[in-house]
Formats: C-alpha cells, structure tokens, sequence
C-alpha cells in the first residue's frame, strides 16, 4: 500500500512538473490529429518512415514541456509498440498502456491528465488481434496474483459477446471481445469521468476506438462509440473503480 502510494504521489509530482512547464496544447483539432494518425500508421505498413522527432534537437526541447497530440490507452503487449506502429517519436504521443487496454482508475485518470492539463485533442483506445488478456478471460484461464483483478473490467465484454453469440465455440469469439472490449474501455472511460464527457461536449476531444493487427500492421478505425450520445449525458460521479 505505501509503495502504491509513493508511485502515486511521484507521478502526480512528476505531472505537475510537466505542466508547469508547458502545457498550451498541440496547436492542431481532434479531426487533424486523428489523420496524422492514419497516415503515421499507412507509413508504418509501407515501411517508409519518417523516424521523424528522434533527433538529438527534438530530446533538446523536449526538456521543455510536452505537447502530445492524441493519447492512446492500448495494450502492454511487446507486439504492438504505439510509437512505431504511428510513426512517431519523442513528445508526440501520450501513451498509456495496461494489459487488456483496460480502463481502471489509473487509465482513466492519466487519460484525464493528457485532455485537461496537456490539452490533447484525441483520444484512442486500441484493442489487437491475438490478445492474450481478451484470449484468457474467454477461455476463463486461471489466473493468479493480482491479475483478476485486472482483467476484472473485460468481463463485461465477454458476457455481452457471449449472450449475443450464443453457438460460436471460445476460440471463435475472442475476435468479437476484442472489439467489444475497445467499446467496453471507452464506456468505462465515459461513465467514470466528467472531464471526459465535458470536453467531448464541447467539442475539445475526440474519443475513438481502433484495433491493431499484428500480422499486417495495419490499425482498423471503429470510430466514436455507438452510444456517445448516451453516455455523454451520464451525470453521476465517477464510477467505482475496478481495482
């Protein structure tokens, strides 16, 4: 507990750091960082980067503040490395990975860090194929130590994909989790924060899922959640976290 509360309080001193030092924002709208993007991962697929922002000058200024413009909530596996599979390189992306791209307390707090304090207009929650999180909460895996716990907000997505695929086997339905988890994280994301909600109302972020392919390297764009509109209008408080 006190070692989880230590981690705590070093990165919101480290937070506070960076805002201090800057924090005006990228400079560019939601749909703009969204194609910066798509083109990012188009080089990727190509193998034509850019290796852009990796120079000795841009570790230089980057002392100075960051100004990522879109944060990615994805997975931890060493499969799907965001910074290369976008193209990009140092101070670009606010990244925030978690096994399962699970969105808990910490996510969703560190996502509300990158909109209000750093500005960022774009928000991506990416799922992958082969995910072995999604893959063994549909197997029901036993699994120890703290990862229950972890892996406790996929099971929502699970059940759904599950009721609605009632005939398909197990090994047949981890694709369909895997999507449903990307809506199931944005969910999370909505219902616990106001700040989410409030600057998606206001048109100061963009909130989309996506899913990575592993074999072809390709991110597949899903697009807002179905049901924005409903969960913009949510108005209790944060929601109990899951772990």
């Amino acid at each position: 507990m006190r070692l989880r509360f230590l981690s705590a309080l070093f990165l919101v001193v480290a937070m506070v750091g960076t805002a201090l030092a800057g924090s005006t924002g990228p400079g560019i709208g939601p749909d703009e960082a969204l194609q910066r993007l798509k083109e990012g991962n188009a080089r990727f697929v190509a193998e034509t980067p850019t290796r852009q922002n990796l120079s000795a000058k841009r570790l230089a200024t980057s002392q100075h503040g960051q100004t990522p413009y879109a944060t990615i909530l994805s997975c931890a596996d060493s499969r799907a490395p965001v910074e290369l599979i976008f193209d990009e390189g140092v101070g670009d992306l606010f990244v925030i990975r978690v096994a399962g791209n699970v969105a808990a307390t910490d996510e969703v707090g560190t996502a509300e860090y990158g909109a209000d304090h750093l500005n960022v207009p774009l928000l991506v929650v990416m799922g992958h194929t082969q995910c072995g999180a999604v893959t063994a909460v549909v197997q029901g895996a036993e699994v120890h130590g703290s990862i229950p716990m972890l892996v406790a907000p996929i099971v929502p997505a699970v059940t759904a994909v599950e009721k609605s695929n009632p005939k398909h086997d197990r090994a047949a339905l981890v694709p369909k989790v895997i999507e449903a988890n990307v809506w199931q994280a944005i969910d999370d994301t909505m219902r616990q924060s106001p700040i989410i909600r409030a600057r998606v109302a206001a048109g100061k972020l963009k909130v989309v899922g996506a899913i990575y392919h592993i074999d072809d390297g390709k991110v597949e764009w899903l697009g807002e959640h179905p049901m924005q509109a409903r969960l913009l209008n949510y108005t209790s408080g944060p929601a109990k976290a899951h772990r």
